[in-house]
């Protein structure tokens, strides 16, 4: 097949072009070309096979050309410019043979002569055209989409981890400040902190793009509320509410860590918190309230963990969350929807 495409039919193309011009010019003029020195035709039947050929690897270089601009920047402009250049190889090619031949044989080269001989070349060329180069252009928009793809996938990884990253400094540095208080006080309790510490860490240290079982966040948020009980207020009261059916349900890591981390931050005034985590429907509700201060300012409740949790949130569950945070009665409240991946 690709030896026929190759060096069988672009002959056979200029010889079609060629018995298309005699057949139109021939029943026009009443002329009958069979008739005549058969040296002239085959010097024109030749001349139409090299045409064709000429033709054909004037385009295929033409193509090269483009396909190489085509994988930077594809676009109707590109594919416009393609065109007009197809256009002037055809008829500089069409008008090397064919003209010359014309106006040295039979009657001399007519008006009429000009149009067929570029106009029925141009056609079939065209023709050739789009049922070569379409599967080649949907071929290149098809690479250049997964390409931009790939590179929006990249950039939106990278700045999940960046977002990431940004929870981890305030996390080390409240844990090594409890580990280092409990050093001067009871070193046996330093050392639990420091078991807690590290579990907590290694689950950090993975692969936070991947989905995980819901049993298994919430078993890091336990690990996480008793190594900051630890560093709290001994008046504090903590309420978890877990629901125990939750186990296969899949979803992203450390969501619900800046909310639970938020609260500690700044629980105040009666020192009550509640957490709670349950499912309606094939949807995962986490709810987080604490006590604060009358005279805290609300606006600077949360800063810039949960402004980094709403673009994680953006990036992982477009469009199936629910994120809202409020104050009433001297608590913080913040809840978190999160509707399950199929």
């Amino acid at each position: 097949m690709k030896f026929f495409r190759k060096y069988i039919f672009p002959p056979l193309l200029g010889l079609l072009v060629y018995m298309v011009i005699r057949v139109i010019n021939d029943s026009i003029s009443g002329f009958r070309f069979w008739k005549r020195d058969w040296t002239i035709n085959a010097i024109e039947i030749i001349a139409s096979l090299l045409m064709g050929t000429l033709i054909h690897y004037a385009l295929q270089k033409l193509f090269r050309k483009f396909d190489s601009d085509m994988q930077k920047i594809f676009s109707y402009k590109t594919v416009l410019y393609e065109l007009l250049w197809v256009f002037i190889v055809i008829e500089l090619c069409v008008n090397a043979v064919f003209t010359p031949i014309a106006a040295l044989t039979d009657d001399g080269l007519s008006w009429g002569d000009a149009a067929v001989i570029n106009i029925i070349p141009l056609m079939f060329s065209l023709i050739y055209y789009g049922i070569t180069r379409t599967h080649k252009m949907l071929q290149i928009y098809v690479n250049n989409k997964l390409l931009l793809e790939k590179m929006s996938n990249d950039q939106l990884q990278t700045e999940l981890k960046f977002l990431r990253a940004q929870y981890h400094p305030h996390f080390l540095f409240n844990a090594l400040n409890t580990i280092y208080f409990q050093m001067d006080e009871n070193v046996e309790a330093a050392k639990k902190t420091v078991e807690k510490f590290s579990e907590l860490l290694r689950y950090q240290l993975y692969d936070q793009q991947q989905t995980v079982p819901v049993s298994t966040e919430t078993e890091y948020l336990r690990h996480f509320i008793a190594l900051q009980q630890i560093r709290t207020s001994e008046k504090l009261q903590v309420d978890t509410a877990f629901d125990a059916n939750l186990n296969g349900e899949m979803v992203y890591p450390l969501l619900f860590l800046p909310l639970v981390e938020n609260a500690f931050k700044y629980v105040g005034g009666a020192y009550t918190l509640r957490i709670s985590l349950s499912k309606q429907n094939d949807e995962l509700i986490f709810f987080v309230e604490n006590a604060v201060p009358p005279e805290m300012n609300f606006k600077k409740t949360g800063g810039i963990g949960l402004e980094n949790l709403r673009r994680r949130l953006e990036l992982l569950y477009p469009g199936t969350h629910t994120f809202k945070t409020g104050r009433s009665n001297n608590c913080f409240t913040a809840e978190l929807k999160l509707k399950l991946h199929s």
